[in-house]
């Protein structure tokens, strides 16, 4: 594990592990690199931010970060035209030689883990003690050329949550006045410019008051370094407690819709997970069903994508209805003949309503009304959801969106909500919708990409004839996203088919587990009974997810390199 392999370092250098806070000057882990490896990580990280966010509306971050990333590595003045120019676009062919010459720096040959310190701390946190979504995609990325294990980040980005977490817990009004005593006495020897002070020319990152945070305890300094520990200072904790995990630390459960809102009646995030984190995710369940999957939470219970995960309960009389509905339209004969419905539909191509069995459009009534009443439903709830992330009750730190069916029609309208909305961008991290009962021209999905930081990723079944059958009336030309890919030309933009592990549409809720691993989404299952268990291990739960992740990079990198070569 990545915590076990800090120890081991810190073991063989106790000095700089535990007493770091007391040198009078500690160098932070970006400017241990030779001059040469500063260079070339800054022209990385530009070139990166180039690629991730090209959009003329993601210039000012660009220019924002690449500038402060340039003034932490303590790189001359003159360098800053050159790596802004990189993230313009310019200069991408240069990637592998930058990569080559940063991971020969001889300081992280005599410690490889110090590349991580290096690699977060520049996008941890930014302006007004927030964790932006394109900084952490940012972090993820390079993170991956570099060949930095994600679950080193992961730990990292834990560690530096419970050091948060310790100092807020510990302040107290009596407490508070002897610390500011010993801080006046010690800062001199003690306090460390954050790693990211200069973020904003000139400006600190607005969780100190100007002041650099004093050193954390030894615990923390073990496992992130000393240098890395700097920055989460109790003065620093706090502000930075409150700003990321939303008002008075509430957060998602403490928002309850009090009154109706327009039609919807219904509102309310459930916790799947106790934890906190420094990303959160929201799943988003399609409809309800009796028995087994009669609560919000079921279809979810293996899902660890996060330790900090919700699942948001929104009008539960209509879903219930809607999934009665469901049962009674594929019980009994209607099922066998929605099968032959499917080889002389799906398979053919033809959607139209002539072509569905009459006797099957005999109890179309039984799903069209229902079905109907939560196709409006969800765009109303998703269209709320915006807001409710755009006003950061989440607190300032990305967020992941995961549903399926109706639920992934709610993270669709969230979507197109906030992309007409002012500074919506840095909040979604990925998205996931799957079997998305919406529109699959890529026009449409286009705005998306504004919102969304990392994947956008669409799970589709190509034999879903339920998705097909209540699109029947619909126009002949009308494409749906839960049926086929998304051709939409853009990195972000991930299509994965899933009809080996989709039968159905029902399949979503039911399967959901099978899912989760097919498109990347940790589970569970970590641990297994016992040695001769089928169960998924945590290391193979890992290696599908790196899988996924690494499949999304080379999609993109080929479309990199055709960019490269169409412009030559």
């Amino acid at each position: 594990m990545a915590a076990e392999k800090w120890k081991s370092w810190a073991l063989k250098h106790p000095k700089e592990a535990e007493n770091g806070g007391e040198r009078e000057r500690c160098v932070l882990p970006g400017r241990q690199l030779a001059e040469a490896g500063r260079f070339a990580y800054a022209a990385l990280c530009g070139i990166s931010l180039g690629w991730l966010f090209p959009e003329n509306e993601q210039s000012s971050f660009r220019t924002e970060f690449i500038k402060g990333f340039v003034k932490w590595l303590d790189l001359p003045d003159a360098v800053l035209p050159a790596m802004t120019a990189f993230a313009d676009g310019l200069g991408g062919e240069g990637t592998e030689t930058f990569t080559e010459i940063l991971l020969k720096d001889p300081i992280l040959k005599e410690n490889p883990l110090l590349i991580t310190q290096v690699n977060c701390f520049p996008g941890l946190f930014s302006l007004q003690g927030s964790y932006d979504a394109r900084a952490r995609v940012l972090i993820f990325h390079i993170s991956w050329l570099l060949r930095i294990p994600l679950e080193d980040l992961e730990v990292l980005e834990e560690s530096l949550l419970e050091s948060l977490k310790d100092q807020k817990e510990e302040e107290s009004e009596t407490a508070e006045v002897s610390r500011k005593k010993k801080e006046r006495r010690k800062k001199l020897k003690r306090y460390l410019l954050i790693g990211l002070a200069t973020v904003g020319g000139g400006t600190v990152i607005g969780l100190t008051g100007g002041l650099a945070a004093p050193l954390v305890a030894a615990g923390a300094a073990t496992i992130i370094g000393s240098a890395g520990a700097a920055a989460l200072g109790s003065t620093a904790g706090i502000a930075v407690m409150a700003s990321l995990f939303g008002a008075a630390g509430a957060g998602l459960t403490g928002y309850k819709m009090k009154k109706r809102v327009g039609a919807i009646e219904e509102f309310e995030f459930l916790p799947l997970t106790e934890g906190k984190q420094l990303h959160i995710t929201i799943a988003i369940t399609g409809w309800l069903c009796t028995g087994k999957y009669g609560n919000f939470t079921a279809p979810w219970s293996s899902m660890l994508h996060s330790s900090e995960q919700y699942c948001l309960a929104w009008e539960s009389k209509y879903l219930m209805e809607l999934g009665n509905a469901l049962d009674s339209l594929l019980n009994g004969f209607v099922s066998m003949m929605a099968q032959e419905a499917l080889k002389f539909t799906v398979l053919s191509g033809i959607v139209t309503a002539l072509t569905w069995p009459a006797s099957l459009l005999t109890v179309a009534s039984v799903i069209d009304n229902p079905w109907g009443v939560c196709l409006h439903r969800s765009a109303e709830v998703g269209k709320h959801l915006a807001h409710i992330l755009l006003s950061r009750q989440q607190g300032q730190r990305p967020v992941t969106l995961i549903g399926f069916s109706l639920g992934a029609r709610v993270i669709y309208f969230c979507l197109q909500e906030m992309a007409q909305e002012k500074d919506s961008q840095g909040i979604i991290e990925d998205v996931v919708l799957l079997g998305a009962p919406v529109e699959g021209e890529a026009k449409h999905w286009k705005a998306l990409t504004r919102v969304v930081s990392g994947r956008i990723i669409n799970g589709f079944c190509r034999g879903d004839w339920l998705l097909n059958f209540v699109y029947r009336t619909s126009s002949v030309q009308l494409n749906v996203a839960g049926l086929q890919p998304v051709d939409l030309d853009d990195r972000r933009m991930v299509n994965m088919d899933l009809s080996s592990v989709v039968n159905g549409h029902l399949d979503y809720m039911k399967q959901m587990n099978t899912i989760l691993k097919a498109v990347g989404i940790k589970t569970k299952e970590c641990q297994p009974e016992d040695k001769g268990s089928g169960s998924l291990s945590f290391r193979q739960a890992k290696k599908s997810q790196r899988a996924a992740h690494s499949k999304a990079h080379g999609e993109e990198n080929t479309r990199k390199e055709e960019d490269e070569a169409g412009s030559e």
